[in-house]
C-alpha cells in the first residue's frame, strides 16, 4: 500500500505513543504534570491516555505517579516474533563474543537512527550502557555506517540534513567527510569507528544482508582502546567478524526461503 496523507494518521495513537515514550531513565516514575510536559500535551488529554493505557495494562497509577508495567515488553516480544533475523542472529553473536571475548550486537536502521535488536553482553562497555532497544547515532557509530552506506541516497541526506553533532572531538561532523566514510565502508565491506561516540570507545561492524542482498541489519563488535587497539581490530576481530555475518546471512535465507545454502566446499550432514 502506498503511504498515507496526514489526514490518514489517528492523532490519538500518535498521543498514546508520545506518553508511553515519555517514561525513561530520567523520569522512569513521572507525574501526570511531568509527562504533560515532555510531550507538550494538555494534562486532561494525558490523563485520558494514561487511565486508557492502566486500563489495557501498559502503566500503573502509585499516589501521583505513574510507571510502565511488564506489559510493556511484550510490544518489543512482538517484534522480536516477526522479525526472524533476531532469533536467527543470537547464537552466532554468543560465537563471535566468544571469540572476541567481547560484546556483540545486532541492529537495525530505524528512520535515521540505529536500534539495538538483540546483544550478547561480555563486559560493560565504559559508561556506554545498551541493551535491546536503546538507540544510538548513525553518523558516530559503526553499525549507523554500515547501515545508512548501502541505505537509499535519501536515507544519507536525511542523516545530514538531521546534522552531525560532535559528541568527542573526533567525530566525524562534516558532510564531505562523513559521506567519504561511507564509501569507504563500501569499498572495505565493514566500518570501523574510534573514539567518534565516547572518548576511547572502539567499534567495528559488517552487514548482514536477506537473500535478495539488500542491508538488513549490521552486526558489531564493541570494545575499549584500554583493552586493545585498532590494529588488532583489523587483523584479528575484522576477519571474525566478516565471517560470522556471512554465518548469519546463510541461515537468515534458510529461515526467510526455506532453501539451505552452503558455503563454498562445505559438507552437508555428518562426515
Amino acid at each position: 500500500m502506498a503511504e498515507g496523507s496526514e489526514r490518514d494518521v489517528i492523532a490519538s495513537i500518535e498521543r498514546g505513543f508520545a506518553v508511553l515514550l515519555a517514561f525513561d531513565a530520567d523520569l522512569p516514575a513521572p507525574s501526570l504534570a511531568e509527562v504533560a510536559t515532555k510531550t507538550g500535551l494538555s494534562r486532561p488529554a494525558v490523563r485520558r491516555i494514561l487511565l486508557t493505557l492502566q486500563k489495557l495494562g501498559y502503566v500503573n497509577a502509585s499516589g501521583s505517579r505513574w510507571s510502565l508495567t511488564p506489559r510493556v515488553l511484550t510490544i518489543g516480544q512482538h517484534y522480536a516474533a516477526s522479525h526472524a533475523i533476531s532469533e536467527v542472529a543470537q547464537p552466532h553473536l554468543l560465537r563471535l563474543a566468544e571469540l572476541t571475548h567481547e560484546s556483540a550486537s545486532l541492529s537495525q536502521l530505524d528512520g535515521t537512527g540505529v536500534v539495538y535488536v538483540a546483544r550478547v553482553h561480555v563486559r560493560r562497555v565504559m559508561s556506554l550502557n545498551v541493551d535491546i532497544g536503546s538507540r544510538v547515532p548513525v553518523h558516530a557509530t559503526s553499525m549507523g555506517r554500515v547501515l545508512v552506506a548501502w541505505a537509499d541516497a535519501s536515507v544519507i541526506e536525511q542523516v545530514i540534513e538531521d546534522g552531525l553533532p560532535a559528541l568527542t572531538p573526533t567525530t566525524v561532523t562534516d558532510p564531505v567527510a562523513f559521506r567519504d566514510a561511507l564509501h569507504e565502508v563500501r569499498q572495505q565491506g565493514f566500518a570501523l569507528v574510534d573514539g567518534e561516540l565516547e572518548p576511547g570507545f572502539l567499534s567495528a561492524a559488517a552487514p548482514v544482508r536477506n537473500p535478495a542482498g539488500d542491508v538488513v541489519a549490521a552486526l558489531a563488535y564493541s570494545t575499549s582502546r584500554g583493552r586493545t587497539d585498532v590494529q588488532h581490530v583489523l587483523d584479528d576481530v575484522v576477519p571474525h567478524l566478516l565471517d560470522v555475518a556471512a554465518s548469519i546471512q546463510r541461515d537468515l535465507a534458510v529461515v526467510t526461503t526455506g532453501r539451505r545454502t552452503l558455503a563454498p566446499g562445505a559438507r552437508d550432514g555428518f562426515f
